[in-house]
């Protein structure tokens, strides 16, 4: 059973909060030490410390589902669906998560490299603690997603949307904002905030005085404002 927030409080200065999934779990069945099977069914099982590497679950649905302590190195979970799940200390690098659809999911403390989730759905998603780096977020769509407490390193939100998306004190580095949509975005609790590319999206985002100060050599660069003592 999950109970999911009924309602969206305002974060105030006119950008909507997100929604956080509350996912409640109910009784699960050990996964085994069975394989991923392309488009296969998972329903109400806990994956505890698998070893998923190199395996093909591409299609996939997991519903209900607890995975704690596993690998995903290299794994293929292309246009999986991973619905009302808890997902606490993955690692992995290379992982294929592209066009997939993540809704009412929690992410706790997860590691991961070079993860691919261009063209991917997140909806209603909560990333607390953890690293990824390189995450590949182009064309996706992000709705109600909360990064709380983790560290982003070249991020790359290409032509995707983000609509109440919060970073709740967390670091973003280098991000890759190119042709991407912003709306209801609240970046005032990343620090630091980086932008690479991009900077011109950052309309329909809300950042903090600090931040502004911070970009401002760049903005003005952007704009093609030459700044003289």
């Amino acid at each position: 059973m999950v109970r999911r927030a009924t309602g969206a409080p305002r974060a105030g200065a006119g950008v909507k909060a997100a929604r956080r999934p509350e996912v409640r779990l109910p009784a699960l069945e050990p996964f085994g030490a069975g394989t991923l099977e392309p488009d296969g069914d998972y329903d109400g099982l806990e994956f505890c410390r698998a070893d998923l590497t190199g395996q093909n679950g591409a299609g996939a649905r997991f519903l209900d589902c607890a995975l704690t302590g596993c690998t995903v190195d290299q794994a293929s979970l292309h246009h999986a669906r991973l619905l009302d799940s808890v997902v606490t200390g993955l690692r992995g690098v290379g992982t294929d998560l592209a066009e997939a659809t993540l809704r009412d999911v929690e992410l706790v403390d997860v590691r991961l490299g070079g993860v691919r989730l261009h063209g991917a759905v997140l909806e209603r998603v909560w990333i607390r603690g953890g690293k990824i780096d390189w995450l590949n977020l182009r064309t996706a769509r992000l709705k109600d997603v909360v990064f709380e407490g983790c560290v982003l390193v070249e991020p790359d939100f290409g032509g995707a949307r983000l609509e109440r998306v919060e970073f709740v004190d967390c670091a973003v580095r280098s991000a890759d904002l190119t042709a991407a949509v912003l709306r209801d975005t609240d970046l005032r609790g990343a620090a630091p905030l980086e932008v690479a590319r991009g900077l011109d999206r950052l309309a329909g985002a809300v950042i903090s005085t600090p931040q502004l100060l911070d970009l401002a050599p760049l903005l003005a660069a952007e704009l093609g404002i030459a700044v003289r003592d």
